[in-house]
């Protein structure tokens, strides 16, 4: 796990450690939320970035670079960076490519563990 480790690392010194930064784990990795948007995932299958439809063209011009593909389904605007193509400098390339578009992102409000509770329960008495 030290090359997920350190793929981490590197996103998680690109983004710095402002509050609108989370972590949070999936994908089978750690992904990295600004303002509550997925940016990045780092995991021992590669880097994931969030660029967007503008930027897309621009993060698959690395090698090993390729769409997002989600149970059959190409997911655009997400790139993946196979582990051979998660150079330093792609890496920081890509980064920056997915902040600027996350930033451009409506931040989504945090939901709390009672609103999460509260939503279970509404189901609950639905479905009775």
């Amino acid at each position: 796990m030290a090359y997920a480790d350190d793929l981490a690392a590197s996103v998680r010194a690109f983004l710095g450690s402002a509050p609108s930064v989370r972590e949070t784990r999936m994908f089978g990795g750690i992904g990295f939320m600004l303002n509550g948007n997925l940016v990045a995932g780092a995991s021992s299958r590669g880097l994931l970035v969030r660029v967007g439809r503008e930027y897309q063209v621009k993060a698959l011009a690395w090698p090993a670079s390729r769409v997002m593909e989600m149970r059959g389904r190409l997911m655009e605007g997400y790139v993946y960076l196979d582990p051979p193509g998660t150079s330093p400098d792609a890496v920081r390339e890509c980064l920056g490519l997915a902040r600027s578009y996350v930033e451009t992102l409506p931040p989504k409000a945090g939901k709390s563990a009672s609103s999460k509770g509260s939503k279970a329960a509404a189901r609950k008495q639905k479905r009775k």
